[in-house]
């Protein structure tokens, strides 16, 4: 038997400046992407090993993945995308892909759709099963083309490899005994907020997921996916949807109908009313003074990383110095400038420069100054590191260069790359210790918590006006269809089931 495997993974975020060339990707192609994808802990590596035990040949054309950013350059994708599509064209027996669900490019509003179409035209019978990301907005041009279709089921996400396992096990079942798989779909018309969608904590969120888990047990169930969607992607599918793969198209439906109502009906616990920075700064020093277990998280969800932010606003640092907190790490921020003034003056130098606050953000009208700064270079370092927590266990990770201003209240850490706080290895590639401080500024809504959450006293969650911002007040959307909750409130919605 013959298989093509693949890994493409971008979360586009339309109002984001940030661009995405292919050089974002970081593809690995070929050989490579087979060495890259057995040590990843993604779906493509479960997808990899159920291939090894069929003892399939398998092609690889390509490991890709880019942190969320702006649309998706044409070219890249007619790259990423021609590669997988000519080595389903030479001739397979299965294709599993790695996907994420919610790209779009400079020209396509629906960048998997618009792949998935492409191989099931070069390859119309071959069965075709897709791994998808729980914040995956999606598509009928998704739905019509995969055979098997299965989302994350955590936020943080620690079981991608285990969706992956998920998908070939129905894949196994289309190539060994002739399963034909019935697809359903509803989307309810709801943007729900990405800081509601954490499965780990009691809600609607958690409780869908729960729902999906009961409904797999049911007979000739196979697949229960419920997506949160990504709300800040100005596309007409944009949002909560439910899909069920399933023996026969009934039961899918009914499923979906369950749990598509369920969400509907709960719509107001996935919206997330942020507080003030100011009152969100003054809760920080009040906890600071009050523990000693561990330092104050502070979550800078209006800039993260793997929403599309742009790693530099530098507001909640700015009032926490206002507020005069003290004994601060924060990072990392992405400002290559900066590391290379800091680089040039080198460890120990005395230096005032501008950080951050330096990337225009004009989808949502905002531009900012470099916050000024004065101390010392404390470190240089190559920010490289190795995943040691649950999400990407053992990838290798760059930050660029990395250099560490101490300004006597605050230890910086600014790199030359927007950077996700994956892992204490973000700040002890550069000699700090995360623990040793009293409040501890991360750019992220939830990826950090798995391994920053519990050595943390408290964690509390800072709006700084970015292109991740919770505030929908801040984004113009133009092309989402409407009307839309929490957008719109004024509208009714009974679950509609939609096949391929």
């Amino acid at each position: 038997m013959r298989f093509v495997v693949a890994r493409v993974n971008h979360e586009t975020n339309t109002f984001s400046p940030v661009p995405t060339p292919l050089a974002s990707f970081n593809p690995h192609w070929g050989s490579d992407a087979l060495r890259i994808g057995k040590a990843s802990r993604t779906a493509m590596e479960a997808f990899l090993e159920y291939a090894e035990k069929l003892e399939a040949e398998v092609i690889t054309p390509v490991f890709a993945t880019a942190f969320p950013s702006g649309p998706v350059a044409d070219d890249a994708f007619e790259t990423l995308a021609n590669s997988i599509v000519t080595e389903a064209a030479a001739g397979c027996d299965a294709i599993l892909l790695d996907l994420h669900g919610a790209m779009v490019t400079e020209s396509l509003e629906d960048g998997e759709g618009e792949l998935l179409a492409r191989v099931r035209r070069v390859a119309p019978s071959v069965p075709l099963g897709v791994a998808l990301d729980l914040h995956g907005n999606i598509t009928r041009q998704m739905i019509d083309a995969a055979d098997v279709l299965v989302g994350f089921k955590t936020y943080p996400h620690v079981d991608m490899f285990e969706t992956g396992v998920h998908v070939a096990r129905l894949i196994d079942r289309m190539l060994k005994g002739g399963l034909v798989t019935k697809r359903a779909w509803c989307h309810p018309p709801q943007l729900a907020h990405t800081l509601k969608m954490n499965t780990s904590i009691p809600g609607a969120m958690q409780d869908a997921i729960t729902a999906a888990r009961e409904a797999e047990r049911r007979p000739s169930v196979l697949a229960v996916s419920v997506f949160g969607g990504f709300p800040i992607a100005d596309i007409p599918e944009a949002g909560v949807s439910v899909v069920a793969v399933a023996e026969n198209d009934g039961v899918a439906a009914e499923v979906v109908r369950e749990i598509g109502g369920l969400l509907w009906d709960r719509r107001s616990e996935l919206v997330y009313h942020e507080e003030p920075l100011p009152q969100s700064i003054t809760k920080a020093r009040a906890a600071g003074a009050q523990t000693s277990r561990g330092p104050v998280l502070l979550l800078d969800h209006g800039d993260n990383c793997m929403s599309g932010g742009t790693c530099d606003t530098m507001d909640v640092l700015a009032e926490a110095l206002a507020q005069g907190l003290e004994d601060i790490i924060i990072g990392p921020i992405c400002d290559p400038h900066a590391v290379f003034l800091l680089t040039e003056a080198g460890v120990a130098a005395k230096v005032s420069l501008g950080v951050g606050n330096r990337v225009a953000m004009p989808r949502i009208g905002i531009t900012k100054s470099p916050l000024e700064l004065s101390g010392h270079v404390s470190m240089l370092g190559d920010g490289d590191y190795t995943i040691s927590g649950p999400t990407y266990t053992g990838m290798r990770c760059s930050m660029g260069r990395t250099a560490v201003l101490d300004t006597g209240h605050a230890r910086v850490v600014i790199s030359e790359l927007p950077h996700e706080p994956w892992d204490t290895g973000v700040f002890t590639c550069v000699g700090i210790d995360p623990q040793a401080c009293r409040y501890l500024i991360l750019k992220s809504r939830m990826y950090c918590r798995p391994v920053f959450e519990p050595i943390s006293s408290v964690v509390i969650e800072c709006a700084s006006e970015g292109v991740t911002s919770s505030n929908y007040r801040l984004f113009h959307f133009e092309k989402v269809d409407r009307p839309i909750y929490p957008l719109d409130h004024d509208l009714t919605w009974a679950p509609k089931v939609n096949y391929p």
